[in-house]
């Protein structure tokens, strides 16, 4: 008997690589040599079965640390046991999703109790910085789907009875034969329930669930940023069969601001100080996102220079009574006209100063970068 192949070598990993690596790797190898795409290439067919098996024991933490221990020798088979290509796609359905339900079926035999979860849904939600910083309480409405009252799931008619399904039975599956394997997908006629709707439901028509408006209320904490997503379990849409509800994502998207730009829970602006209190030093308003807070300017204060009023910024997301703070970028305020008396006045600054026009070696852009 040929020797078995080392799984992690099958599926081109290490024993160091995590959970998604191998399972990574496994989906681009298992569609690599999917017997759909290799029709009656025997050595794809090896090789889609080799992987399978592979992936079956080093997705499971608990077969993998037996194997990393044992090798092939536990059990004297080893982690044998796939024998078929139907085996080989079962179980998979977390990593192909419905690639693999349109095979083998998902629900596997006798499909008709099989249970559908809802969809998730996604709504954006517009918030001002005011918002962010106190919260703010929003009434959703939610258009989705709902199990259909009149039939109650079923989409028959209520009194009538549902018929077995000619195509595959009752059994919620057909097989394909492919060569020398035989695979299972969905009855695509019933479902995978294995019945059909003789009488359908006058107000779902069948479809077991009817489009409605759900308003929701929500309370949005402080301190969300642009882009967040706030989930709300179970506010999806219905299921089917009995399935769960899928879940409803809030997605916050905070405008912009007039005045204030933000990063993280710190906010920035920019301010005009008059050409004397940069110079003398003095006390300003700066307006928040509440009212306004002084700001002391030291003396001599150059435009461009950076002063910050803690505690003024955003909250932090999670952290009661914890806020940023407020960073002010200061601009001098030069008047485009003066009146003679000042005129005079700072011609005898000027004079007393001796001011003349002194060149530096950096360039603008190079200061322009420092001041932030």
């Amino acid at each position: 008997m040929a020797q078995k192949r080392d799984y992690y070598e099958i599926l081109s990993v290490s024993r160091t690589s995590s959970a998604e690596e191998i399972k990574k790797n496994y989906r681009k190898l298992a569609m690599q040599y999917h017997p759909d795409r290799n029709p009656g290439d025997v050595k794809a067919e090896e090789a889609f079965k080799e992987c399978a098996e592979a992936y079956a024991v080093l997705s499971d933490a608990e077969k993998r640390a037996q194997y990393d221990q044992f090798g092939h020798s536990l059990g004297g088979r080893g982690f044998q046991g796939f024998e078929g290509f139907e085996d080989a796609f079962r179980g998979f359905g977390d990593v192909f999703g419905d690639i693999f339900e349109d095979f083998i079926g998902g629900g596997g035999r006798g499909g008709r109790s099989r249970t559908r979860r809802g969809a998730d849904l996604e709504i954006g939600v517009a918030l001002t910085f005011e918002d962010v910083l106190h919260g703010k309480e929003k009434q959703l409405e939610i258009p989705r789907h709902e199990t259909c009252g009149e039939c109650k799931g079923s989409g028959a008619k209520p009194g009538s009875k549902k018929a077995v399904c000619n195509e595959c039975r009752g059994q919620g599956e057909v097989r394909i034969s492919q060569g020398f394997f035989t695979m299972r997908r969905t009855c695509h006629a019933c479902r995978g329930e294995g019945e059909k709707i003789e009488k359908p439901c006058a107000v779902c028509h069948g479809a077991k669930r009817v489009r409605q408006t759900r308003k929701i209320k929500v309370k949005l904490p402080p301190g969300v940023d642009n882009g967040m997503r706030l989930k709300m379990t179970g506010e999806g849409e219905a299921g089917e069969n009995g399935g769960p509800r899928g879940d409803l994502y809030i997605l916050m998207q905070v405008e912009p601001h007039e005045l204030f730009e933000r990063k993280d829970e710190n906010l920035y602006c920019e301010v005009l100080v008059p050409y004397t209190a940069a110079v003398l030093g003095g006390e300003i308003k700066v307006p928040t996102l509440t009212s306004e807070a002084s700001l002391k300017i030291p003396h001599g204060t150059p435009a461009g220079k950076i002063l910050k009023i803690k505690g003024e910024g955003l909250p932090v997301l999670s952290r009661e009574n914890l806020r940023g703070d407020l960073f002010v970028r200061i601009e001098i305020d030069i008047p485009a006209k003066v009146h003679d008396e000042e005129r005079k006045l700072l011609e005898q600054y000027a004079k007393l100063r001796g001011n003349k026009i002194q060149l530096r070696k950096k360039g603008f852009f190079e200061h322009l970068k420092e001041s932030f």
